[in-house]
């Protein structure tokens, strides 16, 4: 069986691949468990693939390109326009997909390394922290601002605030003083792996400006 192209939908657990020859005739059109698809392109000669890029299309095409096969991702925008219409589903957007991969104008989506994942995850985590953060934050100064003690907006206000539950003069309820707590303590919390993950950050930076300065 000649296959030139394919173009493989990708799940969490079920796979659809339309594979065509160098006529642009269809050779093969199959659903796949995601326990088979490391068998099934490890079983093929190398052709090109085309894979819609998204969180793990970066994965599946280093796993895909350890048997010799070129594959390339492409934004999901840019598949669209070749979905039959009236057609929309997994068989048909993996039809869609091997068309567009063959285009002469279509633009592809660099496949990322482990490490350049790892360091985008890195940024994500960080910023995900900080919402976070800045979440716990307002709910530390709203809860105090229920009890009349006003300040304004800013993180060293908050610390301020978090200074005075400390303060047993101070009248609040014990159940109040559980909730703050609470919510100090998560605040404190985010902080250290906001920290944490910026040194990281840090360090990947720096090895990276040795590396290119080096190279």
């Amino acid at each position: 069986m000649e296959i030139a192209t394919i173009g493989l939908d990708i799940s969490k657990h079920v796979f659809h691949v339309h594979a065509v020859d160098s006529k642009g005739q269809i050779t093969s059109r199959q659903r796949l468990r995601r326990g088979e698809i490391v068998s099934f392109f490890s079983s093929i000669e190398p052709c090109l693939v085309g894979i819609e890029a998204c969180a793990t299309a970066h994965h599946w095409a280093r796993e895909i390109q350890r048997f010799g096969h070129e594959v390339r991702l492409i934004p999901p925008a840019y598949v669209k326009p070749y979905v039959r219409r009236g057609a929309k589903n997994d068989a048909a957007d993996a039809a869609a997909i091997c068309e567009a991969v063959t285009r002469p104008n279509m633009r592809f989506v660099p496949i990322k390394s482990v490490e350049n994942q790892g360091f985008l995850m890195l940024h994500r985590a960080r910023g995900l922290l900080v919402r976070q953060r800045t979440m716990t934050a307002c709910a530390i100064r709203a809860h105090f601002a229920e009890f009349g003690i006003i300040v304004g907006q800013g993180r060293q206000r908050v610390d301020g605030l978090v200074d005075l539950l400390d303060d047993e003069a101070l009248a609040l309820p014990a159940n109040a003083r559980l909730a703050l707590a609470a919510l100090v303590n998560q605040l404190k919390e985010l902080d250290q792996q906001v920290e944490d993950i910026e040194r990281e950050l840090a360090l990947i930076q720096r090895t990276r400006v040795q590396t290119q300065l080096i190279q």
